[in-house]
């Protein structure tokens, strides 16, 4: 059986000197709290990580996704659909044909950010 470790003060703890409630009023309210949440929870899929990335390279159409994932056109629709209501990617219509790109350019620096971290050792 493997033993879990504990991160637990010593029971003679008194906790630091720190001001709690100044460090509590500058929290986040609990609904950004939730929200950021939910955001980082959008990203816990491998799929949708993937779509990001592509179209962190260029726009691109459900048809280039679904080619580049190797998946049907119908379950590439149903994550960006997703990510849309995230506000993580929007999309552009030219004709018939559905253009999706970044939302913006946070997305692009939280992956930057994300991939540093990953590979810092």
């Amino acid at each position: 059986m493997i033993q879990q470790a504990t991160e637990e003060c010593d029971a003679t703890c008194g906790g630091t000197e720190v001001d709690l409630d100044q460090i509590k009023q500058q929290m986040p309210e609990e609904t950004l709290v939730r929200d950021m949440a939910e955001w980082f929870k959008a990203l816990s899929d491998p799929t949708r990580v993937k779509l990001l990335c592509a179209m962190r390279q260029q726009e691109l159409c459900v048809h280039d996704l679904s080619e580049l994932l190797g998946m049907g056109q119908s379950a590439v629709s149903h994550q960006l659909r997703y990510l849309r209501n995230m506000r993580m990617v929007k999309r552009r219509k030219v004709g018939k044909t559905v253009f999706y790109s970044l939302d913006d350019s946070h997305i692009d620096d939280i992956f930057d950010a994300t991939l540093q971290h990953l590979k810092h050792k």
